[in-house]
């Protein structure tokens, strides 16, 4: 709703000159008042933006983005919105199908989304296609679908689950001597021993037993006790990728009977394992005391992350979807801080898809103050490599956790751009 200060309702969206000709009631709609949204009058029009994600499923949840999504627009809208823009989001269930990643694009589509932002689905083919016809830009997907690293409209803000597999293989190379990889079977997974090989290949330990695993069982017993076997007592590594269900795996490896494996370290990515399941699991004395986990951003703990605590405090104290240590929060984050300096930068009355798309392109600079690199989606920005040619961030961070929490292993980020572009993809 646009308000008029003479009414004493919150800061307007733009300039209040044009709504003094309005002589209806305080809720009339600029149409009503006979001015044109964005015209030279100053007034600016609301901005539409979809963020989704699945919830309530049998594999990968992701309550917290949309969440996240709805806590932000309560933030720019209590300043007066973006660039003057009140800031309404959609949210929509994925529900980690194709039919339904498809039906919210659809949505997005028909309810005039500028963009759809800080979003999860594995279903890029089903959810691009209509967002592609549409014309409608996809910012910040949380990256574990090719579309997300293919589609000329869409500006990934981190290097996805690629990275961060090359990253885990690096980060293992120096400490493990075998390395047993759990994975899911799906076609997304088939690529991940190829991307974990190469960061393995830099340092002396030999390549990844390939251990495939259901994406949505509850028990891992089977799998355990072979990811176990092949890595072996003397320095041996078990590293899981399975999402949501990551946990299950390691309430199964730490179930194993007998003693064998008990010097084997384990390690996964932060797109599978956070803050939040290390609590859960007991912190300091449970499982995860010790493992190595490579993730995409600084450590939940850096201060970096203040603006967003927050802005979470602020404007959805007690919601407890959303997590400051979850990845997808993060993410959902980081893409309308992508957004909101866009529109700033358009500084126009109307936003339409065509006008973010061809900022983005232009080379729009994003400073998220640290939380990644510089972020820009230039052709000659993006990495350009087969199989995910628009990362435009191939950064990673190593972290590990002590006294039950995770902390930076090495300071700064790690750059595996060369990594990804000798893995043979297929």
């Amino acid at each position: 709703m646009t308000g008029r200060r003479r009414f004493s309702l919150p800061r307007p969206f733009r300039t209040a000159t044009a709504l003094a000709l309005c002589t209806g009631a305080v809720g009339a709609s600029l149409a009503g008042c006979g001015v044109l949204p964005g015209g030279s009058t100053g007034i600016r029009e609301p901005m539409t933006v979809m963020t989704f994600a699945p919830e309530g499923t049998r594999a990968t949840n992701m309550p917290g983005m949309p969440a996240m999504a709805q806590a932000y627009a309560k933030h720019v809208n209590a300043k007066g919105g973006v660039d003057g823009h009140e800031l309404r989001v959609l949210t929509c269930n994925e529900q980690n199908t194709t039919s339904g990643a498809a039906a919210c694009a659809r949505r997005a589509v028909a309810e005039g989304a500028v963009a759809v932002v800080g979003s999860y689905s594995q279903n890029g083919r089903a959810f691009m296609a209509p967002l592609e016809a549409a014309g409608i830009p996809y910012i910040g997907g949380y990256g574990v679908s090719e579309e997300e690293f293919t589609s000329y409209l869409s500006y990934p803000v981190n290097g996805g689950q690629a990275a961060l597999l090359a990253g885990n293989g690096r980060q293992l190379a120096d400490s493990c001597r075998r390395v047993s990889l759990v994975r899911p079977d799906t076609i997304a997974g088939d690529n991940l021993p190829v991307l974990l090989n190469t960061g393995l290949s830099e340092g002396d330990g030999q390549p990844s037993t390939d251990v495939k695993a259901a994406e949505d069982a509850t028990e891992y017993l089977e799998e355990a006790a072979r990811a176990r076997e092949e890595a072996g007592d003397e320095k041996g590594c078990v590293t899981a990728v399975l999402g949501e269900r990551t946990a299950n795996f390691f309430d199964s490896f730490r179930r194993l009977p007998g003693e064998d494996g008990e010097g084997v370290r384990i390690s996964s990515v932060l797109s599978s394992v956070g803050q939040p399941l290390i609590d859960r699991t007991g912190g300091a004395g449970g499982p995860f005391e010790g493992a190595y986990m490579t993730g995409w951003y600084p450590d939940a703990g850096d201060a970096r992350w203040g603006v967003m605590r927050q802005v979470i405090k602020n404007h959805a104290f007690g919601d407890d979807r959303i997590d400051p240590a979850d990845a997808g929060v993060q993410t959902t984050w980081i893409a309308y801080t992508v957004l909101e300096r866009v529109i700033e930068v358009l500084d126009r009355g109307t936003i339409t898809p065509g006008a973010v798309a061809h900022a983005l392109d232009s080379g729009v600079s994003v400073d998220t103050g640290g939380l990644t690199p510089e972020l820009r989606w230039r052709f000659e920005d993006m990495l350009g490599v087969p199989g995910f040619p628009r990362i435009v961030n191939p950064h990673v961070t190593f972290q590990v956790v002590r006294d039950g929490r995770l902390v930076a292993a090495r300071p700064g980020f790690v750059d595996v751009a060369r990594m990804m572009a000798e893995a043979p993809m297929a």
